[in-house]
């Protein structure tokens, strides 16, 4: 038996809009709540929400067996904190502020297990392998894992050809705050100069053959993964979700 089939990892390889929703509470119960509002995918934050290891657990607990994939966003990209989110049961990682090639070179490494990386050999006691229920999860487990990483600086965007050019990186997002902030426009992402560089990055990264995504939280109202293989920005234009409640999946795709 084989790992978990990663079907969120498909659907961007297959060009499929990914329409998703912050949950930032830190709370089993208010995950499993969002998993009925019908979203593609559900981000539980471990940058700025107060998550640990056993809270990101019991909300991987309650997401996995749901419609809405999971994907949890680390507070760094280090590769023991990697080690263990996976082993709890992760797949799909969002690792947050990478500026350099060699930065997105580690995280890939510290996402697959040897010789493609480093990732330590412990799955009889995770709950990735269903605690070594899985007999086949060694040999699986990297093709199944999707790695999303984060630029938000002006280092980043001014090293993004070449941090595209990293072999298993699934998709590149594009953090507006934060780059906003990066040029000088602190608490103004929708400034023309952060959208012309927010705008440039997403055809960039769809040429590139990466999936795109954008937390659209000034001018766009939502959060989207596609792969977008465009070169204009007219081409690039996907459908958002809206930052309101939910209740079913046509709604939170309106």
């Amino acid at each position: 038996m084989p790992a978990p089939k990663n079907a969120f990892k498909q659907a961007l390889r297959e060009g499929r809009p990914q329409i998703g929703c912050w949950v930032g509470l830190a709370d089993a119960s208010t995950a499993e709540i969002m998993t009925t509002a019908g979203f593609d995918w559900l981000l539980i934050d471990g940058e700025h929400a107060p998550n640990d290891i056993r809270s990101l657990r019991d909300q991987l607990q309650v997401v996995g067996p749901s419609e809405s994939h999971p994907v949890v966003r680390l507070p760094i990209g280090e590769a023991w904190l990697i080690k263990q989110v996976l082993d709890v049961g992760a797949q799909t990682l969002l690792i947050p502020m990478i500026d350099t090639a060699d930065q997105a070179r580690e995280m890939v490494r510290a996402c697959r297990y040897p010789p493609e990386g480093l990732r330590g050999v412990g799955s009889a006691l995770a709950r990735a392998s269903r605690f070594a229920a899985i007999p086949d999860y060694l040999h699986t487990a990297n093709h199944e894992i999707c790695l999303l990483l984060q630029v938000e600086t002006v280092e980043a965007l001014a090293n993004l050809d070449a941090i595209l050019a990293v072999d298993h990186v699934d998709g590149v997002f594009v953090g507006p705050s934060d780059l906003a902030a990066s040029m000088g426009h602190m608490g103004n992402p929708g400034h023309p100069e952060v959208q012309e560089a927010v705008q440039d990055a997403l055809v960039r990264i769809a040429a590139a053959g990466k999936a795109p995504g954008i937390l659209t939280t000034w001018r766009w109202p939502g959060a989207i993964w596609s792969l977008a293989r465009s070169s204009s920005r007219r081409e690039l234009t996907s459908p958002c979700w809206h930052r309101r409640p939910a209740t079913s999946r046509r709604r939170a795709k309106r």
